[in-house]
């Protein structure tokens, strides 16, 4: 019988699939449609310290093989979904849940995470550093190692929990990024986060999206995403998270061959709903194929 169990950051999930951040609201959207307990678990929507509208609209173009985003982390600020998203999430998920923490300087990532830490749902704290550092001239945070280390630092001196930091791989070396959160005491990295695009609509001689450009993801990305996750994957021995184009059962192995401990899904839940409950329904059968029985035993298996 295939074993799809994995330990990620000393938590142990029934399989390694997680819907990614954005793409899978707050959990109980796609409850209606099928038992989310199927799930490793999901990374909720990217959450902030105060509320946040988002960015105008349009927010959306379609791509060949993708599309581009510019939702700007709509969001009821970490507060509200202390108070009710999560007590919402209870009636229809029985797991730990990843929670997706943004911000916009040092202190912002600190009291989020703080005001998580103390939420028992909560297992994992993902930290995206894509977020622009508005003390630091609105760079990425994420662009910069010594930027990157010293959210880490600030997240781990206040929680408890195990925290995941989300890479952009919109940098020259992703790799010395990944190390610089190892460094700092990060228990895990999940790449990639979505690359910069953006489209123009030939009628107006305009971008289609009102914010110019936007975060490029899809099944077009997939080989930059492998890539990236084999890079940092021989070069840190911390977990990492493979995303990036993943939508089929096949992508997800091919990701933990190439290091990564658990695949997250993103684009393709907004193409197929039951994307993710499809993945992992399928996984047996591409396990028994390739003569795998442990998915543990493949994860880094690419040399």
């Amino acid at each position: 019988m295939a074993e799809m169990r994995v330990n990620l950051c000393g938590i142990d999930i029934l399989n390694p699939i997680i819907p990614a951040s954005g793409t899978f609201g707050y959990g109980y959207e796609y409850a209606d449609l099928y038992d989310i307990n199927c799930l490793g678990t999901f990374s909720f929507k990217g959450t902030t310290r105060e509320p946040r509208f988002g960015n105008p609209t349009p927010r959306i173009a379609e791509c060949t093989a993708g599309m581009i985003n510019s939702v700007g982390l709509q969001n009821p600020g970490v507060d509200k979904v202390i108070a009710e998203e999560l007590p919402r999430l209870v009636g229809c998920f029985n797991k730990k849940v990843m929670a997706n923490v943004s911000g916009f300087c040092i202190d912002d990532y600190a009291y989020t995470c703080n005001r998580l830490d103390v939420c028992e749902q909560v297992g994992w704290l993902e930290v995206n550093v894509s977020c622009p550092n508005v003390h630091g001239g609105g760079m990425s945070f994420g662009t910069s190692p010594d930027a990157v280390a010293e959210v880490t630092k600030a997240v781990k001196a206040v929680t408890r929990k195990p925290v995941i930091i989300k890479l952009t791989p919109n940098v020259t070396d992703i790799v010395s990024i990944a190390k610089a959160c190892e460094d700092a005491g990060a228990d895990g990295v999940s790449l990639i986060n979505t690359m910069l695009g953006m489209r123009i609509d030939l009628r107006n001689r305009k971008p289609v999206v009102a914010n110019v450009m936007g975060g490029f993801s899809g099944r077009a990305i997939f080989p930059v995403a492998l890539r990236m996750v084999y890079q940092v994957a021989n070069a840190v021995k911390i977990p990492v998270i493979g995303m990036g184009g993943v939508a089929t059962a096949e992508d997800a192995v091919e990701m933990m061959l190439a290091g990564a401990t658990a695949v997250q899904v993103g684009a393709q839940n907004l193409v197929n709903p039951y994307a993710c409950r499809d993945i992992i329904e399928d996984l047996p059968r591409v396990m028994d194929k390739y003569g795998i029985e442990k998915l543990t035993d493949i994860i880094g298996g690419c040399r």
